[in-house]
């Protein structure tokens, strides 16, 4: 007879409660437990204390008669045929199952910040990439895809996407951030936890919260936010992608808020979390946070203090192995029972509580690294890619040149590829292995892009000289970029900036491309360069993207999600500042950008007519539109970002001068023309006042519609009638845009919430039917 936890007609809370309550403290607490077989404790650690952590975890054959929760990575730790590993997990979940006594398996979790983190799967660009594009259909697309593979390969859980809002570009994880702005950190954010549940995989946001506002930049470090930054920066893409996105995990950060270890945090993990925001998934703690608590917090003086303080707050599985989770009777009862049930009804919505549920099988060669993901790897980078300065004219480059390349990084994969690719993460360890893929070097991609050009290897002796420098990615101090690769200062490392001084003094132009996972200040060289590019970490087809804009044949659209510093000092500057945040004569150091927030440049040119504006007076819960045309001015096609930023000129609290609240990709023919349509509500002039209430004031108002955070085209003012209001979290957090294509007579919703909605009902999911419950 079919028990209730295994009748698919119920609903899966009723399912997982009944199951619940046939189990023990013992087989409760096992749904909490991970376990991480293959991690090494020779080889350098790839998380914090991964090594003292990990050889004391219980072995597997102790934890399968209660069940188990997890199976951290079985792709993502060694090197792995696809084929084999979906053999081998296949087989350990038969074991498991066998293992306890009501059959169930474990729900397997991977990274796939960059891409499914497994070797030979396709490498995307890196999340600053993803920011550069200021496209969230193109991301929904690629975080679709990359579900799909893992999918197909078993696994049930992603470990991303890092919602970080960049404070300090010191901070190692930049690459692994969208950008500055909460705004295009949460619109591009849920675009790809969109993708991701769209394809049956569990969205983890990360890391909540505060990480990235660490103190000086250090990994790990105290975050000393006030209520009004936590409020109004760091937590709004978390709740944009937990109620737009319909994100079903999310991961507490390593740092403390004020004194208060995330991982404790009953305030952010249950109160707002939860009963605020209304998400009802799983909170897994970050790779042994739980242990962290009583290590390095000291809030703790015992694994089983640590666990139920944790349990207690609100995280409910130990990842990526279990340790303070193991003595089911020292651990608080409800708390348990809570935990568990969440645990259970989200492997129920998988399938895994169902009587006929199989492990997936390959029966036929597993391709990890499809034609058409190579495809979206290659658009995503070819978007990503941002010119930042070109006054002399030099680029596109001509045909014919003799061209120097110069700098350490032009014929290195890792120039390309951030701290979480599989190559960098974990094929560094195992140099016997090969990337897995063909990742082609800048010097490679370029000789390819231009067959009939000579190259030099004097710069004296050239057309043209491509300096490349930038970064490469590590975990822990084995990089200059990525988790643990803090920067003391933005000086590019490796003693690249003397080469730079020294190709400038040759006498022949420069193009000094910038190949990095964070920025740098260039202000140095930034007037004697004939033009300069950026990429950050742009992924395996990364190196003929960057070729491309070089030659031309790709028309350069990214735009910067983090401003570019001027001098390596003055750290943090970030654009969301108020009057006194940035330069004035109250101090003798200027953090102005060298290029602002929102800038890149085309190789085409563009005007903007005068927007026109439905309704300059509007009341606090209103909205208004504006229209205006772009069009494209110059004699080659090309992509303009409309932008669209806030300024509040006076406040009850000071206020940021500028900030995003809309934008909108443009792509145009030459000659052609688009209108730009963008529905600004009043719920986004809301902030966090002195008294904690987030409200909409009446008053003046003013957006500027710009080409960056700084080039502004058109001032539209506004204003707020009527009571202020408060607001909550209903409120409308996006602007509304679309495109209308006067050529080609379409419609394109473009940046907005709609645009993905329909993106998604426009694209099959392929054999997995599940729709994102907060959709």
């Amino acid at each position: 007879m079919v028990k209730p936890w295994q009748d698919t007609t119920l609903p899966a809370h009723v399912r997982a409660a009944d199951l619940l309550a046939r189990m023990t403290a013992e087989e409760k607490a096992a749904q909490l437990s991970s376990v991480w077989l293959g991690a090494d404790t020779e080889r350098p650690e790839v998380a914090p204390g991964q090594h003292a952590y990990a050889a004391e975890s219980p072995a597997l054959d102790a934890l399968l008669p209660h069940g188990l929760g997890q199976l951290t990575r079985p792709f993502g730790t060694v090197p792995v045929e696809p084929a084999t590993g979906v053999a081998r997990l296949a087989a350990l979940q038969r074991r498991i199952r066998a293992g306890n006594r009501f059959g169930l398996p474990a729900l397997a979790h991977e990274e796939c910040l960059t891409g499914f983190t497994a070797w030979q799967a396709t490498i995307f660009p890196t999340p600053l990439s993803w920011g550069a594009t200021f496209d969230p259909a193109l991301v929904t697309e690629m975080a679709q895809s990359i579900g799909t593979s893992m999918r197909a390969a078993g696994i049930h859980q992603g470990l991303a996407p890092v919602l970080d809002v960049v404070r300090d570009p010191r901070w190692g994880r930049t690459e692994e951030s969208i950008g500055e702005d909460p705004y295009l950190v949460g619109t591009i954010g849920t675009a790809y936890v969109r993708g991701l549940e769209a394809a049956g995989i569990v969205a983890t946001l990360k890391h909540f919260a505060g990480y990235s506002a660490s103190r000086a930049a250090r990994n790990h470090a105290p975050a000393p936010l006030g209520p009004r930054e936590l409020a109004d920066v760091i937590l709004p893409p978390f709740e944009m992608a937990v109620r737009d996105g319909g994100a079903r995990s999310v991961m507490p950060a390593y740092n403390d808020i004020d004194g208060l270890p995330a991982h404790v945090h009953t305030v952010l993990l249950t109160q707002l979390l939860r009963e605020t925001w209304g998400f009802t998934g799983t909170v897994v703690s970050d790779y042994f946070g739980v242990s962290l608590l009583e290590s390095a917090h000291r809030v703790a003086d015992s694994t089983e203090t640590a666990a139920g303080l944790a349990l207690a707050a609100g995280v409910d599985v130990e990842l990526p192995s279990v340790r303070c989770f193991t003595e089911a009777g020292s651990l608080p009862v409800e708390p348990l029972d809570r935990a568990a049930l969440r645990v259970l009804e989200q492997k129920c919505e998988l399938g895994l509580l169902d009587p006929d549920w199989e492990p997936v099988t390959a029966d036929t060669p597993i391709d990890l690294n499809p034609p058409h993901m190579r495809e979206l790897a290659r658009k995503m980078a070819q978007e990503s890619i941002v010119l930042l300065a070109n006054d002399s004219g030099l680029l596109p480059l001509a045909g014919g040149l003799r061209i120097a390349v110069a700098g350490p990084l032009a014929d290195e994969q890792a120039a390309m590829l951030g701290c979480y690719t599989f190559p960098r993460h974990v094929g560094v360890h195992h140099p016997e292995f090969p990337a897995g893929v063909e990742v082609p070097t800048f010097a490679e991609a370029l000789r390819t892009e231009l067959p009939d050009a000579t190259f030099v290897d004097d710069p004296a002796r050239a057309d043209v000289c491509l300096a490349v420098v930038g970064d490469r990615s590590g975990l822990f101090g084995r990089g200059s970029s990525g988790e643990g690769c803090d920067a003391a200062d933005l000086e590019l490392p490796y003693g690249q900036g003397a080469l730079l001084d020294d190709v400038l003094d040759s006498g022949t132009p420069v193009v000094i491309v910038v190949l990095s996972g964070r920025p740098y200040a260039l202000g140095r060289w930034a007037d004697r360069a004939a033009a300069v590019v950026q990429a950050f970490f742009p992924g395996q087809e990364g190196g003929g993207a960057v070729a491309g804009v070089l030659t031309g044949r790709v028309e350069p659209s990214g735009r910067l999600p983090v401003g570019v510093p001027r001098t390596a000092g003055g750290q943090p500057a970030p654009y969301l500042a108020p009057p006194l945040g940035r330069h004035s004569g109250a101090s003798n150091v200027d953090p102005t950008a060298l290029y602002p927030f929102g800038h890149g440049l085309s190789y085409t040119t563009f005007s903007w007519d005068a927007p026109q504006c439905d309704a300059p007076e509007l009341p606090t819960d209103g909205e208004t539109t504006l229209r205006l045309t772009v069009r494209n001015t110059g004699d080659r096609p090309g992509t303009e970002v409309v932008q669209l930023y806030l300024h509040d000129p006076v406040g009850t609290v000071a206020r940021p001068e500028v900030r995003l609240v809309g934008y909108a990709r443009v792509t145009l023919d030459a000659g052609a023309s688009a209108e730009v349509h963008a529905t600004f509500p009043a719920d986004l002039a809301a902030y966090t006042g002195a008294d904690g209430r987030r409200v909409v004031e009446p008053g003046a108002l003013e957006l500027r519609v710009a080409a960056s955070s700084e080039r502004v085209h058109h001032t539209v003012s506004l204003t707020l009638t009527g009571a202020e209001r408060e607001v909550g979290h209903g409120r409308r957090m996006r602007c509304e845009t679309r495109v209308n294509n006067f050529d080609a007579g379409t419609e394109r919703f473009l940046s907005s919430q709609g645009n993905q909605r329909d993106f998604l009902a426009s694209r099959s999911v392929g054999t997995v039917s599940y729709a994102p419950r907060h959709a």
